[in-house]
């Protein structure tokens, strides 16, 4: 379990990139409407105007589930993105930040230094919480970071700590069912998990 750990940990620790797309698929998402309002000013002319913002749901096609096991299954996985969501958007967030903040510095010295650092403080701080997650709900999380960052595992981590590193965490994910390699598949594999997590991020879930 602790190679398992480690493996989450190199994916928490790692990755940065643009956020992945979020467009409605027709196969997916039938309808997108209007949910939530936000309300500011906007000037024109000299005068103030209501500028109004709305928010978006997805409207799906009711789901049928073939018997109980399904329907536990779903149910789990929404569990499961509820608990697991939030640490990967706050991990994109955190891992954004610093690599703002790397590029301040005047070395490849002080970057390493800083890298080490920031690995040290999120072992400390994600690896209580990491040990009370289920392997699926760790398989998960890999997904979410991929979907948050748009990097797959082993390319975070090949970019960041080298090859031989990367291949080898890549042999101990192979161990527990993992392979760092997968991307996230919005329209395949996770169509039920993006359908889930769209609905949780509009707060339909």
């Amino acid at each position: 379990m602790r190679a398992f750990l480690l493996i989450l940990l190199t994916c928490l620790s790692f990755c940065i990139s643009p956020v992945y797309g979020q467009t409605a698929d027709s196969d997916t998402a039938e309808v997108a409407m209007p949910l939530k309002l936000r309300v500011q000013k906007s000037y024109y002319e000299g005068d103030s105007i209501p500028h109004i913002t709305l928010s978006t749901i997805y409207k799906y096609p009711e789901l049928r589930f073939k018997n109980d096991r399904e329907r536990d299954n779903y149910n789990r996985l929404v569990r499961n993105v509820k608990k697991v969501l939030p640490l990967a958007k706050m991990v994109r967030m955190t891992i954004i930040e610093t690599y703002e903040y790397l590029e301040t510095l005047p070395n490849d010295e002080a970057r390493r230094e800083h890298i080490n650092a920031v690995e040290r403080g999120l072992k400390r701080e994600y690896t209580p919480m990491l040990k009370k997650m289920t392997r699926s709900q760790g398989r998960l999380l890999v997904k979410l970071v991929d979907r948050e960052c748009n990097m797959s595992g082993y390319n975070i981590a090949q970019a960041f700590i080298g090859s031989f590193r990367a291949n080898f965490y890549q042999g101990i994910a192979f161990i527990f069912g993992l392979n760092l390699n997968k991307k996230y598949d919005p329209e395949g594999d996770d169509r039920y998990t993006e359908r889930v997590v769209r609905l949780v991020e509009s707060g339909q879930l």
